[in-house]
């Protein structure tokens, strides 16, 4: 394993930001690669712990001559949200500097070309980051992007040309849901990762091998060590059985493989219902992430005027379906969403592109 240490200048001088990155390198040019990163949100932290969980398998595996293709880890994607506290409260989803959100504004290249990149030296620390990530991150078969909800199901972001290729990946990973998506307007990470493919010749593509997801690890609380270890032993199957480590137990096993071996649910994100709340109040939920609801069923209510007549206002389903997230706060203002419910049908305030800001 090789450890080097990116540098990201800050936008003033003096100041600079820091990450580490390991490398694991392949016996075998012709196997797939992949890059894996967590915490590009920087206070989501199940993927990083998944991911020091995974650490100690992927060095026995190169200890023992078992690593086929080159293996690319970022624990912590994202140093200058790490570093970000105000009034005591940390602050690692948007930059603070431009109040742009760390996981949008990516380079949306039109092919996979590293040269295609901004220059690193131009731009705002945020923007210098992104663009280091993508130059890390580009040319690799796998990529995978570890996030997490408030409170949720673990599920994947998916393209719709990379699906149902990628079932056994999210089988291997043990996840609950996947949403397919085919637009990526705000510039996602995986959307960066994904689009420079889509106007190549399928040849080249090769959307057969080829995976990009942002993986939601459940809620923001669950940094647990049973759940991080058995989230490094879900990246570990699907490294295994995509053939960037040799393991034979797993690989005899015939487990996590084709088409149908995902059993989960499958949705458009289309037909994702964010129920935005009426009114602001605090928020007692009815529901919880994994319950199935009926069309009319109670899903919250706001207590909006304490101890008045009328100061409660009920949100109800507006379709059946399952609950995929909730917030994990319990004050809401008016306007924000309340939760994912995905249902059968496209959404009535249906939204392209990310679900949130």
């Amino acid at each position: 394993m090789q450890k080097s240490i990116e540098r990201i200048a800050g936008d003033s001088e003096g100041h600079s930001y820091e990450f580490p990155v390991f490398r694991f390198e392949g016996t075998d040019k012709a196997a797939p690669s992949a890059y894996l990163q967590a915490a590009l949100h920087a206070g989501e932290l199940p993927g990083v712990v998944a991911i020091d969980a995974l650490m100690p398998m992927l060095e026995k595996a190169e200890a023992e001559g078992r690593i086929k293709g080159s293996i690319t880890v970022v624990p912590q994607a994202n140093p200058i949200g790490r570093a970000q506290y105000h009034f005591g409260e940390h602050q690692g989803r948007f930059y603070l500097g431009t109040r742009t959100n760390f996981n949008r504004g990516f380079p949306l290249l039109a092919a996979p070309d590293v040269e295609l990149l901004p220059d690193t030296t131009l731009g705002t620390a945020d923007q210098r980051l992104k663009t280091r990530l993508l130059q890390l991150s580009i040319g690799h078969d796998i990529v995978l992007d570890l996030h997490c909800d408030d409170e949720g199901l673990a599920y994947l972001y998916v393209h719709a040309s990379l699906w149902p290729a990628m079932a056994d990946c999210a089988a291997a990973m043990g996840v609950d849901a996947v949403i397919l998506w085919d637009e990526d307007t705000d510039g996602t990470f995986e959307g960066a990762s994904i689009t420079p493919y889509l106007n190549l010749p399928a040849e080249v593509a090769r959307f057969d091998r080829r995976v990009a997801t942002t993986v939601e690890y459940r809620g923001i609380l669950d940094v647990d060590g049973a759940l991080a270890g058995a989230d490094a032993e879900g990246l570990y199957r699907l490294l295994v059985g995509r053939g960037m480590i040799l393991d034979q137990a797993l690989s005899t096993s015939g487990s996590f493989t084709g088409p149908n071996s995902f059993t989960g649910f499958v949705a458009p994100l289309e037909n994702i219902d964010m129920m935005p709340a009426p009114r602001a109040g605090a928020v007692l939920y009815k529901v919880k992430p994994g319950d199935r609801v009926a069309k009319g069923a109670l899903l919250a209510t706001i207590v909006h005027a304490p101890g008045e007549a009328g100061g409660r206002t009920q949100v109800f389903a507006p379709q059946a379906g399952i609950i995929l997230t909730r917030r994990s706060r319990r004050i809401i203002r008016a306007g924000e969403d309340l939760l994912k419910l995905v249902g059968g049908r496209k959404s009535a305030d249906a939204r392209s592109g990310t679900l949130e800001d």
